[in-house]
């Protein structure tokens, strides 16, 4: 019994932790910065002292070591960096974010991670839609966060937590006071609860309720970077089984077809961006990235090959960031692309590896999901539906890594540095996923 207690309130942990990275902005707006970076703090301490408690086994020979590459590159660089003063501070965050990752991958097991990171995404949606609901019958009328003044200027819209359109029809932006954002969580829980009806781990009415919670929720945020990349994830998931079909000599034809498909998937991109952006009700410029993909790439030529320094989201309170991306009055804090982002900050060097890091856990995840599990000597073992999960995690992130720069802040370096050290663990061991 005590172990069992031990398990559940590591669990019950674990999803704290996954909801907090989900809905950072969430603690922001209820708190302020101070109030979320006292949350931060205490769910830190509990990983380090989970970690020493709990005493996971910790196998080098399965640690990525493009993770270690791109951390410590990005430790390197306040050697050189502009703004030694912000890149410290950025890095005490990653690395802070990546110590939860190692408690999420060396605490909990497959099926613990998976059913905690359900969890959380539940609650994200389901307190996003409440609080909708909240702002659309009772308030009448768009929400700005707590304790901030705003003055008595007009407001720029991306300021808002909510601009109460539920009832409309959307776009909404929950709790996470993103419709970008919360719609990448939605296509994150649709991705999981698939899997998790597919694979028979959750009650089949209560599946269903959810994954239509969270398609709904993924349609009323109408963000179209996150549709383009539910589509990347749709063609990604068709491959696998098709791979899965043929075999391990079959697949040539499956290679081909998906190469064949990302050149035609960015030739229509090119051909009917207009027509795309005025589905959603974007501007041609893609609500401004192009201007913000045009000022970084320029000031990334200044230091191309060592980059500026390391500081995760920019500070907008030093050089070259002051006034670097403002649209609207709204100061952006990032490129809007992961890629050209690590190439701002770390130069070629850290785009190498980086590009090392989601490549080869991309490389892991296809063969988790596609290759049979092997049982002992076996080699014929049943396909799991849970193996496909790494892989459409990765297709996700991927594709949301060309608009947004999320990959390498909160959730989403958790989540690629969680991958990275789980299926390189998997695929050192002949334990299949459940």
């Amino acid at each position: 019994m005590p172990a069992v207690r031990s398990r559940l309130v590591v669990r019950a942990f674990a999803t704290l932790l996954l909801f907090t990275l989900l809905a950072g902005q969430f603690w922001r707006n209820l708190g302020d910065w101070w109030g979320w970076g006292a949350i931060a703090l205490v769910l830190v301490v509990g990983c380090v002292v989970g970690l020493a408690s709990l005493k996971p086994d910790w196998m080098w020979r399965s640690f990525p070591k493009s993770l270690v590459a791109v951390l410590g590159l990005a430790t390197l660089s306040l050697a050189w960096s502009f703004y030694p003063g912000a890149s410290a501070i950025g890095l005490t965050l990653q690395w802070a974010t990546t110590l939860t990752a190692l408690f999420l991958a060396l605490t909990l097991t497959w099926a613990e991670l998976l059913r905690t990171f359900s969890v959380a995404l539940r609650w994200v949606l389901g307190l996003s839609l409440l609080f909708e609901l909240w702002v659309g019958l009772f308030v009448r009328h768009a929400v700005l966060p707590f304790w901030v003044d705003y003055g008595t200027d007009k407001v720029p819209q991306a300021f808002y937590w909510s601009r109460g359109l539920l009832l409309q029809g959307g776009p909404i932006e929950g709790i996470v006071a993103s419709r970008n954002l919360l719609g990448f969580i939605a296509l994150l829980a649709v991705i999981v609860c698939a899997v998790q009806l597919a694979a028979g781990t959750v009650r089949r009415g209560w599946g269903i309720a959810w994954l239509a919670l969270a398609v709904l929720m993924l349609v009323l945020t109408r963000s179209a970077t996150v549709t383009l990349a539910a589509a990347v994830v749709g063609l990604t998931l068709l491959l696998a089984l098709w791979a899965r079909r043929v075999g391990a000599d079959g697949r040539r034809p499956v290679y081909l077809t998906a190469g064949a498909s990302v050149v035609a998937v960015v030739g229509a991109l090119i051909a009917f961006m207009p027509q795309l952006l005025g589905l959603f009700g974007k501007s041609s410029d893609l609500t401004g990235r192009f201007d913000i993909w045009a000022s970084v790439t320029d000031l990334a030529a200044q230091r191309p090959v060592q980059g500026w320094g390391w500081v995760s989201y920019w500070a907008p309170w030093v050089e070259p960031f002051d006034g670097l991306a403002v649209r609207k009055g709204v100061t952006y804090l990032q490129a809007h692309n992961a890629w050209l982002d690590v190439w701002l900050q770390l130069g070629i060097l850290g785009l190498l590896v980086f590009s090392a890091l989601v490549l080869s856990t991309l490389w892991r995840s296809w063969f988790l999901a596609v290759d049979r599990p092997r049982l002992g000597l076996a080699d014929n073992a049943p396909y799991t539906a849970s193996a496909l999960l790494p892989l459409l995690l990765m297709a996700a992130l991927v594709a949301q890594s060309v608009a947004e720069s999320r990959m390498l802040v909160e959730f989403g370096w958790v989540l690629l540095c969680v991958l990275a050290l789980m299926t390189k663990r998997q695929r050192a061991s002949i334990t299949p996923m459940p």
